[in-house]
């Protein structure tokens, strides 16, 4: 975001932290301009508006190192009746529910440490988000007692994912387009993708 903003010449803009169910309300409301980049779904394109994807990224299930090979994916969880749990408002809600998950066997948490919390104290089975999340939980805190299942494709496409601009500054989502296509594949652009640990294809 950074990089795209400065190739416009705006150097001086303020960030704010909130929560991941305010981002939206916050853009349609006009309380900020832009946010970090999101899942684009047609629910999400009625509030707001958005620019060239950035990244598509593969659904994961983090689960007890004991269910990794019972639990494969979302059809698997499904089969066996397992309960998932995902963090409120996350397109992989969706996901479940389309692979045959009852609705009473998904429940929804604020925040991913109450997600790795909840399959860790065996409230859930499994916690589905981006394989990438997971991954950059457990490098930040190890834990030998989970594992990252990777969801078949033919289960859940990877997702887009973009930044998402309040619909009323058309012509700010069009500059910075354009910006975002100098850099998008670019030398810097795929050194910075590796240092977050984007693997290559997710972006």
């Amino acid at each position: 975001m950074t990089a795209a903003l400065r190739a416009l010449g705006i150097t001086a803009f303020e960030q704010r932290l909130t929560t991941f169910a305010e981002l939206l309300p916050g853009l349609a409301n006009g309380r900020w301009t832009l946010t970090t980049p999101l899942f684009v779904t047609a629910e999400r394109r009625r509030l707001v508006d958005f620019s060239r994807p950035v990244w598509a990224l593969a659904d994961g299930l983090l689960v007890r190192v004991g269910d990794r090979a019972r639990l494969t994916g979302y059809r698997a969880v499904a089969a066996a009746g397992a309960r998932l749990v995902v963090v409120g408002g996350q397109v992989q809600e969706q996901a479940g529910l389309a692979a045959g998950i009852a609705p009473e066997r998904i429940f929804s948490v604020a925040t991913q440490e109450d997600a790795v919390a909840a399959v860790k104290n065996r409230r859930a089975d499994a916690y589905a988000s981006v394989a990438m999340a997971h991954r950059g939980y457990l490098a930040r805190q190890p834990d030998a007692e989970l594992a990252i299942v990777s969801v078949p494709a033919s289960e859940s496409a990877p997702a887009a994912g973009a930044f998402a601009f309040g619909k009323q500054h058309p012509a700010l989502r069009e500059r910075f387009d354009a910006a975002l296509t100098d850099l998008i594949g670019n030398d810097w652009h795929r050194a910075m993708m590796a240092r977050h640990r984007f693997p290559a294809g997710e972006y």
